[in-house]
């Protein structure tokens, strides 16, 4: 199975730490992002895409063309364009076989990869005190995702999307508007109207530590050295 990982963004959010390092060689623990979800991913991932973008050649210098004997393709996001561009990128190389796709953004626990991998179409979902902050996910009862709304100021759910996802060709059927203040097209979108036409299911995070801003470092520390102890 293949996994996409989308690593191309400037992270403008975690300056200055950014100004000369791609945020996914960003060390958290003494290791980079991007180590910890490439040591995160399931056994059956055989192949990975990698789009890089800003600073995206130490990325490449970093990792090689293999990890732990999977073989590494490189695809270069020109202009930052989103993440539903980024994904738009990746399809020339993938079938009509379900592939695992990945914001090169936070830590994740590697239970809950194993276990969205089951699924046909699922996203990873975890629960927050803040969800106006992120694109929060309503679900039926049976954890079927029946609505997905990015950043509402009035959440109608904890549960949060955590940019982590099990999608297949035919979510490549819907397009993405552009959006107006940033000149981005979002991969959420594409999810959003995925959802209204086939079933998706809401697969719970056995670890989710978003690393958005230079402080969240610490925070993520913290945690990780919780867990270990």
């Amino acid at each position: 199975m293949k996994a996409i990982i989308l690593a191309a963004g400037k992270g403008t959010r975690m300056q200055p730490l950014t100004e000369k390092v791609p945020k996914p060689l960003i060390k958290v623990m003494g290791k980079p992002l991007i180590k910890h979800i490439l040591d995160s991913l399931p056994p059956a991932i055989d192949e990975l895409i990698i789009v890089i973008g800003y600073r995206g050649d130490q990325i490449r210098e970093f990792l090689g063309n293999k990890h732990n004997g999977i073989n590494i393709k490189y695809i270069f996001q020109k202009n930052t364009s989103g993440t539903a561009h980024a994904l738009l990128l990746c399809r020339p190389f993938l079938g009509k076989e379900k592939f695992l796709v990945l914001f090169a953004d936070d830590i994740h626990g590697s239970d809950g990869l194993k276990n969205v991998i089951k699924h046909e179409l699922a996203l990873v979902v975890s629960k927050s005190k803040n969800p106006e902050k992120f694109g929060v996910i309503i679900t039926d009862n049976e954890n079927r995702v029946i609505d997905f709304e990015e950043k509402p100021q009035k959440p109608k759910s904890n549960l949060i999307f955590t940019g982590i996802g099990i999608l297949d060709h035919r979510i490549f059927n819907y397009k993405s508007s552009k959006n107006i203040t940033l000149g981005e097209y979002y991969l959420t979108d594409m999810i959003n109207q995925l959802i209204r036409d086939h079933k998706v299911i809401a697969e719970p995070a056995s670890l989710w530590i978003p690393v958005g801003y230079p402080r969240d470092i610490k925070r993520a520390e913290k945690i990780l050295k919780n867990k270990n102890d």
